[in-house]
């Protein structure tokens, strides 16, 4: 049974959450370091046993080191599908799942806000006018058709949600679903399949799926070709799963509808991107409100992890190869500011509570003991 005898961390945890994070490894010397301070952290890494960072695998832990698990407290891990991370003999898994409830709900919003013309309302509610034009042409989502591609955390969540709104729901992933039985029209690329009836059939398609070499740009000029006239898509799942110049091309000849984007591939979108003004597009900044506990399910899923590792059984969330990533050069949204490329004194100047949210310590001393 392997030993954990020494953790690093960087990730932003308060003093309460950190004191539970320490106590996930009681035996092992457990040492925090800044997540900007790339020196200290390769080298309280060469005898380390497990990394747990703030963002994607970080270039200072491809040296020589110890390291035999590296936990990264985020969801989506294309950030470090890359070649020299599999090239190293250790275990990289994610968070993915911990703030899947609220996802789903994002997801229903956009839809809602499509739905219910709401710019449109907002316009006439400021301007106090009673009634917009068309608006008794508009339709709710019950019994209409949501297409989910991606049945993973956050597809399975929104799938029960979409369900209790009496939508009529379609689902696809590279594997076959298992239980939901409620969903009739399902799937699964391993059987040769593909989203293609998703396309042409659905009134709402919802992207919760992983980004890959395989995903990058699935949907581009033809996909939108092949969907409905007023079918409206929602990506919270990853900005280059969809090509935006094919977007921005369908969204202005009428090929579909509209989208709700919570995510694209170039973030923060420039301020004066076509995609800001276009009248049927909700965008959010890559910002989901959080699960009142989500560091808390974050500590629940390495410490279900700890437990794996120790006992030698599958993980949670681990990277695959077929997560590899080499498409482009995106990674998590944690990536502009954990390799910045700023100095640590120009990093420390920034107000990162204001990124980050407040720690309420200064000196680990405080939270790094053992009950």
């Amino acid at each position: 049974m392997p030993k954990i005898r020494k953790v690093v961390s960087t990730v932003w945890y308060n003093k309460e959450n950190y004191h539970a994070l320490r106590n996930v490894f009681p035996e092992a010397d457990f040492v925090y370091v800044n997540f900007y301070d790339k020196a200290k952290l390769a080298q309280e890494a060469k005898d380390a046993d497990v990394a747990i960072l703030l963002g994607d695998v970080d270039d200072c832990l491809l040296g020589q080191n110890t390291l035999k698990w590296v936990a990264c407290d985020h969801a989506g891990l294309n950030g470090s599908a890359r070649d020299e991370v599999f090239a190293k003999d250790f275990i990289v898994t994610g968070a993915a799942g911990r703030s899947a409830p609220v996802l789903a709900e994002h997801a229903v919003y956009f839809m809602l806000q499509h739905c219910y013309h709401t710019k449109e309302l907002l316009a006439a509610q400021a301007a106090g006018h009673w009634g917009v034009d068309g608006s008794n042409t508009w339709k709710g989502l019950y019994g209409r058709k949501a297409g989910i591609i991606g049945m993973g955390n956050n597809g399975r969540m929104l799938a029960e949600r979409l369900q209790a709104f009496g939508m009529e729901i379609y689902a696809f992933d590279k594997f076959p679903l298992r239980g939901m039985d409620y969903i009739r029209h399902r799937f699964a690329g391993k059987d040769g399949d593909t989203i293609d009836t998703i396309l042409t059939e659905c009134d709402f398609i919802i992207l919760t799926l992983a980004l890959t070499d395989e995903t990058y740009h699935m949907f581009d000029a033809e996909a939108f070709r092949k969907m409905k006239k007023d079918a409206f898509l929602v990506n919270i799942a990853r900005g280059g799963i969809v090509d935006t110049n094919a977007l921005l091309e369908a969204l202005r000849s009428g090929e579909i509808g509209g989208a709700g984007l919570d995510v694209l591939e170039e973030e923060p979108l420039p301020q004066d991107h076509p995609l800001w003004t276009m009248p049927q597009v909700y965008i959010t900044p890559h910002t989901t409100p959080q699960v009142p506990d989500r560091a808390k399910r974050s500590i629940e899923i390495i410490r279900e992890n700890k437990r794996r590792f120790e006992a030698g059984e599958p993980m949670l969330n681990v990277l695959k190869e077929s997560d590899r990533f080499g498409s482009s050069d995106q990674k998590s949204g944690f990536s502009k500011l954990t390799n910045s490329g700023l100095s640590k004194e120009q990093i420390e100047k920034l107000p990162l509570d204001k990124y980050l949210g407040e720690r309420g310590w200064s000196d680990p001393s405080e939270w790094n003991y053992v009950d």
